[in-house]
Protein backbone atom coordinates (compact mmCIF):
# COMPACT_ATOMS: atom_id res chain seq x y z
CA UNK A 1 0.00 0.00 0.00
CA UNK A 2 1.06 3.31 -0.88
CA UNK A 3 1.10 6.11 1.54
CA UNK A 4 1.35 9.86 1.31
CA UNK A 5 2.05 12.17 3.48
CA UNK A 6 -0.47 14.63 4.85
CA UNK A 7 -0.75 18.24 3.39
CA UNK A 8 0.07 19.97 6.90
CA UNK A 9 3.09 17.59 7.22
CA UNK A 10 4.39 18.58 4.04
CA UNK A 11 3.60 22.53 4.30
CA UNK A 12 5.43 21.97 8.37
CA UNK A 13 8.35 20.50 6.29
CA UNK A 14 8.44 23.36 3.75
CA UNK A 15 8.33 25.83 6.52
CA UNK A 16 11.27 24.64 8.12
CA UNK A 17 14.50 26.63 8.40
CA UNK A 18 17.26 25.08 5.69
CA UNK A 19 19.69 25.96 7.87
CA UNK A 20 18.10 23.58 10.09
CA UNK A 21 17.94 20.77 7.51
CA UNK A 22 21.12 21.09 6.55
CA UNK A 23 22.46 20.95 10.06
CA UNK A 24 20.59 17.88 11.12
CA UNK A 25 22.31 16.58 7.61
CA UNK A 26 26.00 17.44 8.60
CA UNK A 27 25.15 16.28 12.45
CA UNK A 28 24.31 12.91 10.43
CA UNK A 29 26.96 12.73 8.07
CA UNK A 30 29.55 13.55 10.97
CA UNK A 31 28.13 10.35 13.11
CA UNK A 32 28.80 7.01 11.96
CA UNK A 33 27.66 3.95 14.34
CA UNK A 34 30.66 1.79 13.00
CA UNK A 35 33.11 4.07 14.04
CA UNK A 36 34.41 3.57 17.77
CA UNK A 37 35.93 6.94 17.15
CA UNK A 38 32.83 8.27 16.67
CA UNK A 39 32.69 8.31 20.79
CA UNK A 40 36.25 9.26 21.47
CA UNK A 41 36.75 12.31 22.98
CA UNK A 42 40.41 13.68 23.96
CA UNK A 43 39.16 16.91 26.22
CA UNK A 44 39.30 17.97 28.55
CA UNK A 45 42.57 15.65 30.22
CA UNK A 46 42.48 15.09 33.50
CA UNK A 47 45.32 16.70 35.64
CA UNK A 48 48.33 14.08 36.60
CA UNK A 49 47.94 13.62 40.19
CA UNK A 50 50.37 11.59 42.18
CA UNK A 51 49.11 9.07 44.36
CA UNK A 52 50.87 7.88 48.04
CA UNK A 53 53.26 5.42 48.62
CA UNK A 54 51.34 5.05 51.99
CA UNK A 55 48.08 3.98 52.36
CA UNK A 56 46.19 7.34 53.69
CA UNK A 57 49.08 9.35 53.05
CA UNK A 58 48.14 12.80 51.14
CA UNK A 59 48.37 12.55 47.43
CA UNK A 60 50.54 15.22 45.53
CA UNK A 61 48.00 17.69 45.02
CA UNK A 62 46.19 17.72 48.89
CA UNK A 63 46.28 20.65 50.94
CA UNK A 64 47.67 19.83 54.54
CA UNK A 65 45.40 20.61 57.06
CA UNK A 66 48.01 18.52 59.98
CA UNK A 67 50.96 16.27 59.04
CA UNK A 68 52.16 16.22 62.63
CA UNK A 69 54.39 19.44 62.51
CA UNK A 70 51.95 22.55 63.89
CA UNK A 71 48.17 23.87 63.95
CA UNK A 72 49.00 26.30 61.26
CA UNK A 73 46.19 25.99 59.07
CA UNK A 74 43.74 26.18 62.31
CA UNK A 75 41.97 28.94 64.37
CA UNK A 76 39.81 29.16 67.43
CA UNK A 77 36.58 29.32 65.83
CA UNK A 78 35.05 31.53 69.07
CA UNK A 79 37.67 34.60 68.04
CA UNK A 80 39.86 33.52 65.07
CA UNK A 81 42.56 33.37 67.35
CA UNK A 82 45.69 30.78 66.91
CA UNK A 83 44.33 27.52 67.51
CA UNK A 84 45.69 26.19 71.26
CA UNK A 85 45.05 22.50 70.97
CA UNK A 86 47.94 20.19 72.09
CA UNK A 87 50.72 19.27 69.39
CA UNK A 88 52.82 16.54 70.76
CA UNK A 89 55.21 13.94 69.12
CA UNK A 90 52.97 14.70 65.84
CA UNK A 91 49.57 14.16 67.43
CA UNK A 92 47.11 16.84 67.71
CA UNK A 93 44.69 16.53 70.99
CA UNK A 94 41.67 18.39 71.68
CA UNK A 95 41.84 21.31 73.86
CA UNK A 96 38.53 21.62 75.19
CA UNK A 97 39.11 24.47 77.22
CA UNK A 98 40.11 26.49 73.54
CA UNK A 99 36.88 24.99 72.13
CA UNK A 100 35.82 24.25 68.38
CA UNK A 101 38.68 24.80 65.74
CA UNK A 102 38.44 25.65 62.23
CA UNK A 103 40.85 25.83 59.19
CA UNK A 104 42.10 29.49 57.97
CA UNK A 105 40.96 27.86 54.32
CA UNK A 106 37.11 27.85 53.06
CA UNK A 107 36.38 24.87 50.69
CA UNK A 108 33.56 24.54 48.77
CA UNK A 109 33.41 20.66 47.15
CA UNK A 110 36.18 18.50 48.22
CA UNK A 111 37.69 15.38 49.15
CA UNK A 112 39.33 15.13 53.10
CA UNK A 113 41.08 12.27 55.17
CA UNK A 114 41.36 12.12 58.57
CA UNK A 115 42.29 10.15 61.59
CA UNK A 116 41.36 10.05 65.06
CA UNK A 117 42.30 8.19 68.00
CA UNK A 118 39.73 7.44 71.19
CA UNK A 119 42.17 7.31 74.68
CA UNK A 120 42.56 3.92 75.67
CA UNK A 121 41.08 4.52 79.43
CA UNK A 122 38.06 6.26 77.87
CA UNK A 123 35.53 6.50 80.41
CA UNK A 124 31.56 7.47 80.26
CA UNK A 125 28.55 6.02 78.08
CA UNK A 126 26.25 6.94 75.64
CA UNK A 127 27.11 10.44 73.76
CA UNK A 128 29.65 11.14 77.12
CA UNK A 129 32.21 8.64 75.73
CA UNK A 130 35.24 10.43 73.59
CA UNK A 131 32.52 12.52 71.59
CA UNK A 132 33.85 14.87 68.74
CA UNK A 133 32.59 16.20 65.60
CA UNK A 134 34.07 16.14 61.61
CA UNK A 135 32.14 19.44 60.79
CA UNK A 136 32.14 19.14 57.00
CA UNK A 137 31.26 22.95 56.34
CA UNK A 138 31.61 25.88 59.40
CA UNK A 139 28.77 28.48 59.19
CA UNK A 140 29.16 29.90 62.20
CA UNK A 141 30.44 30.27 65.93
CA UNK A 142 29.69 27.61 68.13
CA UNK A 143 28.61 24.24 66.38
CA UNK A 144 26.74 25.46 63.53
CA UNK A 145 27.44 23.69 60.66
CA UNK A 146 27.06 20.17 59.27
CA UNK A 147 28.61 17.31 60.96
CA UNK A 148 29.21 13.70 60.13
CA UNK A 149 30.00 12.25 63.99
CA UNK A 150 32.95 11.13 66.14
CA UNK A 151 31.99 9.09 69.17
CA UNK A 152 33.38 5.34 70.82
CA UNK A 153 30.41 3.09 69.57
CA UNK A 154 33.04 -0.21 69.95
CA UNK A 155 30.98 -1.12 72.92
CA UNK A 156 28.97 1.76 73.79
CA UNK A 157 24.86 2.60 72.82
CA UNK A 158 23.44 5.60 71.72
CA UNK A 159 21.01 7.06 69.37
CA UNK A 160 21.36 5.60 66.33
CA UNK A 161 21.15 8.54 64.39
CA UNK A 162 24.10 10.26 66.87
CA UNK A 163 26.59 7.35 66.42
CA UNK A 164 29.69 7.43 65.03
CA UNK A 165 29.56 7.09 61.38
CA UNK A 166 26.57 9.34 60.89
CA UNK A 167 25.39 13.08 59.74
CA UNK A 168 24.64 14.15 63.42
CA UNK A 169 20.74 13.77 64.11
CA UNK A 170 20.04 13.05 59.92
CA UNK A 171 21.04 9.65 58.71
CA UNK A 172 22.10 6.46 60.54
CA UNK A 173 25.52 5.01 59.41
CA UNK A 174 25.28 1.77 56.95
CA UNK A 175 27.76 0.13 59.42
CA UNK A 176 29.31 0.36 62.95
CA UNK A 177 33.25 -0.43 61.80
CA UNK A 178 34.31 1.34 64.82
CA UNK A 179 37.52 -0.13 66.49
CA UNK A 180 38.54 -0.47 69.99
CA UNK A 181 39.44 2.56 72.00
CA UNK A 182 43.19 3.62 71.78
CA UNK A 183 43.33 2.33 68.03
CA UNK A 184 43.59 4.74 65.25
CA UNK A 185 40.70 5.10 62.95
CA UNK A 186 39.98 6.91 59.50
CA UNK A 187 37.49 9.05 57.56
CA UNK A 188 37.57 9.42 54.50
CA UNK A 189 34.77 11.55 52.84
CA UNK A 190 33.40 13.17 49.71
CA UNK A 191 31.88 16.51 50.39
CA UNK A 192 29.12 18.23 48.05
CA UNK A 193 28.22 21.30 48.98
CA UNK A 194 24.61 23.08 48.79
CA UNK A 195 24.29 25.56 46.27
CA UNK A 196 21.91 28.75 46.86
CA UNK A 197 19.55 30.78 44.72
CA UNK A 198 20.10 34.31 44.69
CA UNK A 199 17.51 35.37 46.87
CA UNK A 200 18.90 32.84 49.11
CA UNK A 201 16.98 29.93 48.62
CA UNK A 202 18.01 26.10 48.19
CA UNK A 203 18.88 25.37 44.74
CA UNK A 204 20.57 22.21 45.11
CA UNK A 205 21.03 20.43 48.71
CA UNK A 206 24.62 19.19 50.42
CA UNK A 207 25.57 15.52 49.81
CA UNK A 208 28.71 13.51 51.60
CA UNK A 209 30.03 9.86 51.06
CA UNK A 210 31.93 8.62 53.53
CA UNK A 211 33.81 5.85 54.82
CA UNK A 212 35.14 5.25 58.06
CA UNK A 213 38.12 2.50 58.52
CA UNK A 214 37.40 1.19 54.92
CA UNK A 215 33.84 0.74 55.09
CA UNK A 216 30.98 2.61 53.86
CA UNK A 217 28.55 4.44 55.95
CA UNK A 218 27.48 7.05 54.26
CA UNK A 219 26.05 6.78 50.41
CA UNK A 220 25.86 9.95 49.07
CA UNK A 221 23.35 11.32 50.92
CA UNK A 222 21.47 13.91 50.54
CA UNK A 223 21.64 16.32 53.97
CA UNK A 224 18.13 17.87 54.82
CA UNK A 225 20.05 21.32 56.33
CA UNK A 226 22.37 22.27 58.71
CA UNK A 227 23.04 20.11 62.51
CA UNK A 228 20.62 20.64 65.03
CA UNK A 229 20.93 19.10 68.41
CA UNK A 230 17.30 20.71 69.13
CA UNK A 231 14.79 20.74 66.15
CA UNK A 232 14.53 19.53 62.45
CA UNK A 233 17.48 20.61 60.32
CA UNK A 234 16.98 23.73 57.77
CA UNK A 235 19.26 25.30 55.05
CA UNK A 236 20.27 28.89 55.33
CA UNK A 237 22.76 30.39 52.52
CA UNK A 238 26.00 30.58 52.93
CA UNK A 239 29.25 30.48 50.35
CA UNK A 240 32.70 28.74 50.65
CA UNK A 241 33.09 27.65 54.41
CA UNK A 242 36.35 26.45 56.87
CA UNK A 243 36.40 22.59 57.91
CA UNK A 244 35.43 22.61 62.23
CA UNK A 245 36.89 19.65 64.60
CA UNK A 246 34.68 19.65 67.76
CA UNK A 247 36.03 20.26 71.43
CA UNK A 248 32.85 18.80 72.82
CA UNK A 249 31.97 19.64 76.24
CA UNK A 250 31.67 16.34 77.91
CA UNK A 251 33.93 14.81 80.15
CA UNK A 252 35.01 12.28 78.93
CA UNK A 253 39.49 12.49 77.93
CA UNK A 254 39.86 14.29 74.68
CA UNK A 255 40.36 12.29 71.92
CA UNK A 256 43.48 13.26 69.07
CA UNK A 257 43.74 13.64 65.99
CA UNK A 258 46.87 13.00 63.27
CA UNK A 259 46.83 13.00 59.25
CA UNK A 260 44.14 15.26 58.17
CA UNK A 261 44.21 16.56 54.31
CA UNK A 262 41.68 17.81 51.66
CA UNK A 263 41.76 17.62 48.45
CA UNK A 264 39.64 20.87 46.69
CA UNK A 265 37.27 19.45 43.57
Amino acid sequence: MTHFASPSFTKALVLLPMSLLVGSTLVMAQYDSTDHRATEVYSPVPPVVTPATTVGAPPSDAVILFDGKNEDAWVRVSDGAPADWIVDKGILTVNKKAGNIQTKQAFTNYQLHLEYRIPSDITGEDQARGNSGLFLASTGKGDEGYELQILDNYNNKTYTNGQVGAVYKQSIPLANPCRKPGEWQSYDVVWTAPVFNADGSLASPAKVTAFLNGVLVQNHFELKGQTRYIGKPYYKAHGPSPIKLQAHGDKSEPISFRNIWVRPL
